[in-house]
């Protein structure tokens, strides 16, 4: 796989990172479902063996239990992957999430990633979320300070506009961004990305294929039988009527269009996201083995403009 240089940072990153949300597994407010911890640490192993050199994980991902899977599926392995975390979600005894961007909680969170992570540098922390808003100075201030002292390596923002970027760059500068991507939700070409590409911020997009919908393998019965702790079925409206129809259209599309060179939905989703030029990597999560291999081969493949005019021509006839 080749790699793209993230933004002003000396990491060389492959076009596609393995994403741990879902592996945080259940009892969260933002689960996919039960997960089993042996198969999410296969998929990771699966990743790096097919040159994946990256994985985006998070504190609030399973309350600190991806991080720790994560922690266990790198152990003993030789040729270790970039670390990239998150900070700014903390939650309470009862399991219930809170916001915070104060100096000391995000030392606290940091030192405790670095614990469940067993790892003694974070290769890029990033702000979760910018909330509190009136708080997002503090918390840029502390990741600058935590990378002078060395507990970090680079540092990066996630889910900021522009003008929240703009912002905190006066304390020091933004190594990447990553916002939610995709065809069926492309709104950051508007403003967003022209800032990082304009500001040599990189871009880690997550949710290219819009949290599993446009993989090719979701159908109206697979939603509607998603388990009750899975947040996509009640909390992401990509999921419910009258968009859920549009979207496995859309699907129906990105399969012809795939089937033309041999890719799957997935990968013409994740092509597309590839395809702007701000755009330095994808996030794509993995529960178990084989689903990677079928995603892979959009790392290096770009659709034709035609391609690109079809995709967006239906789009734009069928807007969400």
């Amino acid at each position: 796989m080749q790699t793209r240089r993230l933004g002003n940072s000396d990491m060389h990153i492959t076009p596609i990172g393995f994403g741990a949300w879902a592996i945080g597994g259940s009892g969260w407010a933002f689960a996919w479902g039960s997960q089993d911890d042996a198969e999410s640490v296969a998929a990771i192993r699966e990743a790096i063996d097919l040159g994946i050199n990256w994985i985006d994980t998070a504190a609030v991902y399973g309350l600190g239990h991806s991080e720790e899977v994560v922690a266990r599926a790198l152990d003993g392995v030789a040729k270790r992957p970039f670390v990239f975390t998150k900070c700014e979600r903390v939650w309470d005894k009862n399991r219930q999430i809170g916001k915070s961007l104060k100096a000391a909680s995000i030392r606290r969170e940091c030192e405790a990633s670095l614990r469940r992570l067993k790892i003694d540098v974070i290769d890029l922390y990033q702000i979760h979320w910018p909330e509190p808003a009136e708080d997002i100075e503090e918390g840029w201030q502390t990741l600058v300070k935590l990378q002078e002292e060395g507990k970090v390596r680079w540092i990066g923002v996630s889910n900021f506009d522009a003008a929240q970027m703009t912002r905190v760059v006066t304390f020091g500068p933004i190594t990447s961004l990553q916002p939610p991507y995709s065809m069926i939700r492309p709104e950051i070409e508007q403003s967003i990305l022209p800032h990082c590409l304009a500001n040599n911020i990189g871009v880690i997009a997550y949710s290219p294929m819009a949290s599993g919908l446009l993989t090719g393998a979701m159908t109206r019965e697979r939603v509607a039988s998603l388990p009750a702790d899975d947040w996509r079925k009640e909390k992401n409206r990509h999921y419910q009527e009258p968009l859920l129809s549009r979207n496995l259209a859309l699907v129906d599309l990105l399969r012809a269009v795939g089937g033309r060179h041999g890719k799957s939905p997935g990968e013409v989703a994740i092509a597309w996201v590839l395809r702007h030029p701000a755009v330095t990597g994808a996030i794509v999560g993995a529960r178990r083995p084989g689903q990677l291999k079928e995603l892979v081969g959009a790392a290096d493949w770009r659709l034709t403009p035609t391609e690109v005019d079809e995709i967006d021509g239906y789009l734009r006839a069928h807007p969400g």
